[in-house]
């Protein structure tokens, strides 16, 4: 695969997919920088500082308001540093492992689970933290003890570069899609190109967002972390069961309506040589159609369509086996002969599932293509 465009490809996943779930995941990291009482605690102490000062108030507290600027952007450079670092060297792993060693959809079921936990954990903490900037006592007696940076040192670049590293352990639903992009890649500057791209992608929406937070003073930037703690719960929640959902460890909500709706779902096609043929699209809602037939004790040949989808059923598991669809393209996805019974696969993130039914079905009720 060309690295300059699977570089594209992740850069155009990030801005399209990866955006608004990557913002509530790993955008809650950024508030872990801010200390929202300490600023405006900062801010009036300045503002009384520069009132007593005659001539010289309005000029020092232009060269403070600047100063601030510059940390704000090195403090969330750093953190975008660090987080495309991590995700560069991330997806070369991943792409040097390649075939080598594949993480099966159960492991990576689990290890959303964790991810959804880790998550839910951190917006338990951002609710506490939150509630406490209402506390202006409290936080004033740990804004004393804290000693107030002297020019030109990096303030909270070191912690800014900590916490973006660390996203990579807090990762966005799509980014799991992306990994399995970089595994098949099967090199390591494919897969670097992937997640670089990727990190890249979704760097504008963080980087506004971060800036924000540090602008914002008082009880305004409380309200802006109990909001990122409702949303980071929600997505830690909806990830847990994403989770849950690949590894099969939930009941599908749709088995039932399938079973009922058995007798008019599609068929699949049966060839001259006895090979039976399904199309499926794979659309950014789902897959269509959501539930198939097939007869039992024949080979089938599954082809997987998409058209302009950067969404997560781009990768899917099936049987035991991942694949990755082209942005806009088809990928086909051969069986031997099963038996009775109910075929499942999922999105690589565990969104959106499909079956397929292999029941016994009299030869003159299926169609030759």
């Amino acid at each position: 695969m060309n690295p300059a465009a699977l570089f594209v490809g992740g850069v155009a996943a990030g801005l399209a997919a990866g955006t608004a779930s990557c913002t509530a995941v790993q955008g809650g990291l950024l508030i872990g920088l801010v200390n929202p009482s300490c600023q405006r605690s900062d801010s009036q102490k300045s503002d009384r500082q520069g009132s007593g000062r005659q001539g010289s108030g309005r000029q020092g507290s232009g060269r403070q308001g600047s100063g601030r600027s510059r940390r704000d952007l090195a403090i969330v450079g750093a953190f975008l540093s660090a987080r495309l670092l991590v995700h560069l060297t991330a997806g070369a792993l991943l792409g040097l492992v390649g075939s080598a060693v594949q993480i099966g959809p159960r492991a990576r079921a689990v290890l959303l689970v964790a991810a959804g936990i880790a998550v839910f954990t951190f917006a338990v903490r951002l609710l506490r933290m939150g509630g406490r900037s209402s506390d202006r006592p409290a936080h004033r007696d740990e804004c004393a003890t804290r000693r107030a940076p002297r020019p030109g040192e990096p303030g909270g670049v070191p912690r800014a570069v900590l916490l973006g590293l660390a996203t990579i352990l807090v990762p966005c639903g799509v980014t799991i899609s992306m990994e399995i992009v970089a595994v098949s890649t099967g090199s390591a500057l494919g897969g670097a190109a992937v997640l670089a791209g990727f990190a890249v992608g979704t760097a504008p929406v963080l980087a506004a967002l971060g800036l924000l937070l540090r602008g914002v003073t008082g009880r305004r930037s409380g309200t802006l972390t109990t909001l990122a703690a409702v949303a980071a719960l929600v997505v830690g929640v909806f990830t847990i069961g994403s989770g849950l959902r690949l590894g099969g460890w939930l009941p599908d909500l749709g088995s039932a309506a399938g079973s009922s709706a058995s007798a008019s779902a599609t068929l699949a096609r049966q060839g001259p040589e006895g090979v039976q043929h399904l199309t499926i699209w794979a659309t950014g809602e789902g897959f269509r159609p959501g539930v198939a037939r097939a007869a039992a004790g024949h080979p089938i040949e599954i082809v997987f369509r998409s058209h302009d989808n950067r969404g997560c059923t781009r990768t899917l598991s099936i049987d035991g086996r991942d694949v990755v669809l082209p942005v806009t393209g088809r990928q086909t996805v051969r069986l031997p002969p099963r038996e009775a019974g109910r075929l499942r696969y999922a999105c690589g993130m565990g969104m959106y599932v499909g079956f397929i039914t292999f029941e016994s079905i009299p030869a003159g009720q299926r169609t030759l293509q």
